[in-house]
C-alpha cells in the first residue's frame, strides 16, 4: 500500500509540474511581447499601452476574492480553474483579430477577469496538496518560473522569425495544455478563509506593517511593471524580439539562484538589511536604465533582476509573518499581495503608459528610479518605528 502511495504522489508531482510549466509558459509567450505588439503593430500610443495593460493588475484586485468565493460555494476549484483557462484561451485568440482600441479594452477586461482565477486557484490546490503529503510547494512552483523564462526565449524567437501573433497562439495552446493538466491535479476543495475586517482590526496595532506596505507599494510595483516596458526599452536598443526573449531568459533564469539562497543572506544581514539591499540594488537597476546602456551592458547586468526579485519578494513575505500576529497572518499577506501585486503593479504600469507617450521608455525607467528610492527611504525608517514603539 505504502508502494502505491509513493507511485501515486511522484505521477501528481509530474502533473503539478507540467501544469505550473505550461501555466507559466503562457503568461511569459503573451506578457513580455504584449506591449510591443500594442505599439509595433497595432500602433497604440504609450497612454493608451499604460491603459491596456495596467486591466489586469487592477481586475485582479477586485475579481479574485470573487473567484475565491465561488470555489468556495461550488467546492469545484478544479472545474473553475479549467474552465477559466480555456475561457482565457479562447480570448487570448480573440485578441489576435483586434485593432480597435475600444475592443482591445474590451477583450482585455474579459481575458482578465477569467486570468485572474489561475494562480489563486491553482495555488490553493497545490497548498492543499503540498500539506498533505509534505512536499515543498517551492519543488512546484520552481517549474513556473522555468516555464516563463522557456516561454520569453521561444515564442521571443518565434515571434520574429514568423509574425508577433505567435505570441497569442502559443498562450492559447498552452493554456489548453494546462486545462487537460488541471483535469490530472487533486480535486480537494479546501480553502483558507479570511477574514478582512477581523484582521485589520488587529493590523491596526502595528502600524510599522502599514508603512511597509508603502514601501511594497514603491518597490514592487516598478518590479512588476518592468515586465510590461522591458520588452520595447530592449527592443528600441536594437535587441529585436529574439532578444528581448533572451532578456526575459537570463532575468527570470537569474532569479532562482538568489531566491535559494535568502535564508542565507537573512540569516547573515537580518531581514530588514536584506530588503533594503534588495530595493538598492532595484534602484540602480532602474538608474542604469535611464542612461539608456549599450545592449551588452542590459544584458551583463540582468543578474541584478535575479538580486533584487529574488531576495525582495521571498523575504517581503517572511516579513510580514514575523511582524504580525499569526492570527492574522492570512490577512497580512492577502493585504500584501494586493498592494504590491495589484495597486502597486498597476499604478506604475498606468502611470509608465502617460510618461512613455511623452518621455519615451526612458522616462518610465527614470519613474521607476524615484519611486523606489522613496521606498527605500521608507523602509530604512522602519526600524526607527519599531525603536520608538519599544
Amino acid at each position: 500500500m505504502e508502494v502505491f502511495i509513493n507511485r501515486a504522489d511522484r505521477a501528481t508531482n509530474i502533473y503539478f509540474y507540467l501544469f505550473y510549466f505550461f501555466v507559466f509558459f503562457g503568461f511569459g509567450s503573451l506578457f513580455p511581447l504584449l506591449s510591443v505588439y500594442l505599439k509595433d503593430v497595432v500602433g497604440l500610443t504609450g497612454s493608451q499601452i499604460g491603459i491596456v495593460m495596467s486591466i489586469s493588475p487592477i481586475v485582479m484586485i477586485i475579481v479574485q476574492p470573487i473567484w475565491g468565493m465561488v470555489s468556495d460555494a461550488t467546492r469545484k476549484p478544479i472545474v473553475i480553474l479549467t474552465t477559466s483557462l480555456i475561457f482565457a484561451a479562447f480570448f487570448g485568440l480573440i485578441f489576435s483579430f483586434l485593432e480597435n482600441y475600444y475592443f482591445i479594452i474590451l477583450i482585455s477586461v474579459l481575458l482578465a477577469i477569467v486570468q485572474s482565477a489561475v494562480v489563486p486557484l491553482s495555488d490553493s490546490v497545490a497548498m492543499n496538496y503540498v500539506q498533505r503529503t509534505n512536499i515543498e510547494y517551492g519543488s512546484i512552483r520552481l517549474w513556473g518560473a522555468i516555464g516563463f523564462a522557456v516561454a520569453a526565449l521561444v515564442v521571443g524567437w518565434l515571434s520574429e522569425t514568423v509574425h508577433l501573433k505567435m505570441i497569442f497562439y502559443s498562450f492559447a495552446i498552452v493554456f489548453c495544455i494546462s486545462a487537460f493538466m488541471a483535469l490530472q491535479l487533486p480535486k480537494e476543495s479546501d480553502s483558507l478563509h479570511v477574514s478582512i475586517k477581523d484582521g485589520l482590526l488587529k493590523l491596526k496595532k502595528v502600524p510599522q506593517y502599514f508603512l511597509f506596505l508603502v514601501c511594497t507599494f514603491l518597490i514592487l510595483g516598478p518590479i512588476l511593471a518592468n515586465n510590461i516596458y522591458f520588452g520595447i526599452f530592449v527592443d528600441e536598443l536594437g535587441g529585436g524580439l529574439a532578444g528581448v526573449g533572451l532578456a526575459f531568459l537570463l532575468g527570470a533564469g537569474s532569479e532562482a539562484p538568489f531566491m535559494k539562497a535568502v535564508g542565507h543572506y537573512i540569516q547573515k544581514l537580518g531581514i530588514h538589511k536584506v530588503l533594503c539591499l534588495a530595493a538598492l540594488v532595484s534602484a540602480l537597476r532602474w538608474g542604469l536604465y535611464v542612461f539608456e546602456p549599450p545592449l551588452w551592458a542590459v544584458y551583463a547586468t540582468i543578474f541584478m533582476q535575479g538580486f533584487s526579485i529574488g531576495l525582495f519578494i521571498p523575504a517581503s513575505l517572511q516579513y510580514v509573518r514575523e511582524i504580525t500576529p499569526k492570527s492574522v497572518g492570512a490577512t497580512a499577506i492577502s493585504l500584501y499581495s494586493a498592494i504590491g501585486n495589484g495597486l502597486g503593479n498597476w499604478f506604475c504600469t498606468f502611470i509608465g503608459g502617460m510618461i512613455l507617450e511623452a518621455f519615451r521608455v526612458v522616462g518610465v525607467y527614470m519613474f521607476f528610479t524615484a519611486c523606489t528610492v522613496i521606498g527605500m527611504s521608507l523602509l530604512l525608517l522602519i526600524p526607527i518605528m519599531n525603536d520608538r514603539k519599544g
